[in-house]
């Protein structure tokens, strides 16, 4: 047995294919012609496009636009100027089309990897999978058709790119094994999306395996047996077959009230990164968009997002969800989250530094911008506005008065935007909990953010691998302090609701029900599950186990408790 990252759910039984790293070696050669060279480098450049664009399309048809987007932004880079003149550049200089390709993609994956947000991150590896598939048309390298793979194979590779994730048919996959990938890499993203178990970083997996070996890849758990023995396979026969049915039962709660065992309603919202996101909330039931992640539009350009580009985007996402509830996230950067082009000061401690609400306030004609563009917004659909990473009173009073000036402007232009919309605040630091009954007079509503308050409350990165067992929400001080949240808005009487990764944790769930919170926001694919495990437990069972958690002392003991009580 072999552990790694589960990164899709699922059991997959079945005939490994190792897919094999080709070696891409050139000589470094002085190029005389630089011309010829540059023709046979756009002609490269030409039938990559050619080949993503088919791709894409594939993708578009087999399985939705938004995982199609993954290899549309591989056509993008390769036609920002930044990257292909840079290569060309090299070129004329009498370097060969290789040398260029390489040296111009390593400049940008060494830049991208230097970034801690795992959205830039996954930019180096989406240059990395450009450089790969340049270099293999250059060299005429042929990989093995993924798509001719026979049914029940289990594929096995050093890393699996999203050009090549792209290629595979789910009927013939059983399941993905990779020595390298997260759970947030675009390949863990089509895994999913083709509802294909995987578990990625399982280490020297290529060479622990060869063609043909019988495989178990246990996507829910991490955990991968070779060669299983006859107990084993037949048990894991018996979990796949109890896995499916439990995928069936599933389909059973779309279009389903969001409620408890004994009837108390709570919602269930979606969280989105773009304006297109808005569209897999609808198709996956979400109730609404408990996260807009408005910086994403910001990192995906090459310059700050003018007033009127953001309208756009804010009120295509409201016209989508059609009048339900859409929260927007102010701009959120600074910390984990670099857009270059703001050159943003270098600070030693960049996650305690000049980020989110503070950068805001710090720069208005920016902030005043954001804000105009959601309020114009707001007169298409039920948007709320969010402010990120408060800490103070101030920062939630500062950016109401803000917003009266800019309401006080569009009246005078005569342009129409909701009069009542929603201002409310992301509870996400120590401070904003301790003082949750002061900040509760001035929002509207409450958003708790698990994955800073559990990093700010415990004082840990929670990208060092060296303190990551202190990084759990379910430590006493993180479940305490969202429970201070929790009630202190409750006793306000403004709502509060959870858009961090834990509100879909079945093991949280039940506090989160015995705290009272009002609103669930998770992934899109995670409604169902989500909506399933809330109706599964009464409020008198939740307050039970709340308060036998609430009187233990470590995280591990609490992690026990819920695990032991934990309803599938």
């Amino acid at each position: 047995m072999v552990n790694g990252i589960p990164a899709s759910h699922g059991i997959g039984i079945g005939s490994i294919c190792v897919i094999e790293e080709h070696e891409l070696n050139y000589e470094a050669i002085k190029v005389e012609d630089t011309e010829k060279e540059q023709k046979r480098f756009q002609e490269a450049i030409e039938q990559f496009k050619k080949e993503t664009e088919e791709m894409a399309e594939d993708i578009r048809k087999r399985i939705g636009p938004k995982e199609a987007e993954i290899l549309e932004s591989h056509l993008v880079m390769i036609s920002d100027p930044t990257m292909a003149d840079e290569m060309s550049n090299m070129i004329a200089t009498g370097q060969c089309s290789e040398s260029a390709v390489e040296a111009v993609c390593d400049m940008f994956i060494g830049m991208f990897s230097k970034m801690d947000d795992e959205f830039m991150q996954q930019r180096a590896a989406d240059v990395s999978d450009i450089k790969l598939s340049l270099l293999k048309i250059l060299l005429g390298v042929q990989d093995v058709d993924i798509r001719k793979l026979s049914p029940g194979t289990i594929l096995v590779a050093k890393d699996l790119t999203p050009s090549m994730t792209s290629q595979i048919h789910k009927e013939n996959v059983a399941g993905i094994l990779t020595e390298m990938g997260g759970k947030t890499s675009h390949s863990a993203i089509l895994a999913r999306a083709l509802e294909i178990p995987a578990v990625l970083s399982v280490l020297n997996i290529t060479s622990l395996v060869k063609d043909k070996d019988t495989a178990i890849v246990d996507g829910t758990e991490g955990i991968v047996y070779i060669n299983p023995e006859g107990d084993t396979l037949s048990s894991y026969i018996l979990k796949r077959e109890e896995y499916i049915r439990k995928q069936s039962e599933l389909k059973n709660f779309h279009g389903k009230e969001t409620k408890t065992a004994d009837g108390i309603a709570v919602e269930l919202f979606c969280n989105i990164g773009t304006p297109k996101d808005a569209r897999k909330a609808i198709e996956c039931d979400g109730e609404g968009v408990g996260l807009f992640r408005s910086e994403f539009l910001f990192m995906d350009n090459k310059r700050m997002s003018t007033e009127e580009e953001q309208f756009t985007a804010y009120k295509e996402a409201a016209e989508i969800m059609g009048g339900k509830a859409i929260i927007i996230r102010t701009l959120d950067i600074g910390g984990d989250k670099d857009i270059p082009y703001l050159n943003m000061k270098k600070e030693e401690n960049p996650f305690l530094g000049y980020r989110a609400i503070r950068y805001c306030l710090g720069n208005k004609e920016g902030y005043r911008a954001q804000l105009r563009a959601m309020l114009r917004a707001s007169a298409f659909g039920k948007i709320k506005i969010m402010i990120p990473l408060v800490t103070c009173v101030e920062e939630m009073r500062s950016v109401k008065e803000l917003l009266s000036e800019i309401k006080a402007d569009l009246d005078a232009e005569g342009i129409a935007y909701d009069r009542n919309v929603e201002v409310g605040c992301m509870m996400e630091t120590p401070s904003a909990s301790l003082i949750a009954d002061l900040l509760a007079k001035e929002a509207d509503f409450f958003s708790i953010g698990t994955n800073d308050l559990t990093q700010y409350t415990m004082t840990v990165d929670r990208g060092n691998a060296d303190v990551a067992y202190l990084y759990s929400t379910f430590h006493p001080s993180v479940l305490r302090s969202i429970k201070r949240i929790i009630t202190c808005g409750k006793e306000a009487g403004i709502p509060v609701g959870m858009c961090g990764e834990a509100a879909a944790d079945p093991l949280l769930i039940p506090l989160l029900i015995s705290f009272g919170l009002d609103e669930f926001s998770v992934n899109p694919v995670l409604v169902l599950n989500t909506r399933c495990i809330i109706s599964k437990w009464t409020k008198e069972e939740a307050d039970a186990l709340a308060e036998k958690v609430l009187s233990l002392s470590t995280e591990a003991e609490i992690t026990a408790l819920l695990k032991a009580n934990a309803k599938e």
